[in-house]
């Protein structure tokens, strides 16, 4: 059964930092993406970040760029997200997605993923 376990979200002041962990299992993490989205109350969901597993490379969304860094520890199945110089604008439900395949193009595409897990609140105050 694969399970997506994202935690880590919470209240936090504008300017500050966080990180997000997303546990996976039931799939080989090591040949997998794993990416963050999230969504807003009134928005549509939004791919923020995203990492191939496989060879470390990275993608972001351009709001994010420059503040968040997503990793992942392939040891522990997990996959991080840290989030830097944070401003209202980025409060969301944030969900980690996976798919156990490749990916080198529509990264932060949500049809992408065949896996999601619940979400986790990150609220930043102004």
């Amino acid at each position: 059964e694969v399970q997506l376990q994202a935690s880590g979200g919470g209240l936090v002041q504008a300017g500050g930092s966080l990180r997000l962990s997303c546990v996976a299992s039931g799939f080989t993490f090591d040949d997998s993406v794993v990416a963050w989205f999230r969504q807003a109350p009134g928005k549509e969901r939004e791919g923020v970040s995203f990492i191939n597993n496989s060879d470390g490379i990275t993608r972001y969304a351009d709001s994010v760029k420059g503040r968040f860094s997503i990793s992942s520890d392939n040891a522990k199945n997990t996959a991080y997200l840290q989030m830097n110089s944070l401003k209202p604008e980025d409060t969301a439900v944030y969900y980690c997605a996976a798919a156990p395949y490749y990916l080198s193009e529509r990264e932060l595409a949500d049809w992408e993923y065949d896996y999601w897990g619940r979400g986790t609140q990150l609220t930043v105050s102004s």
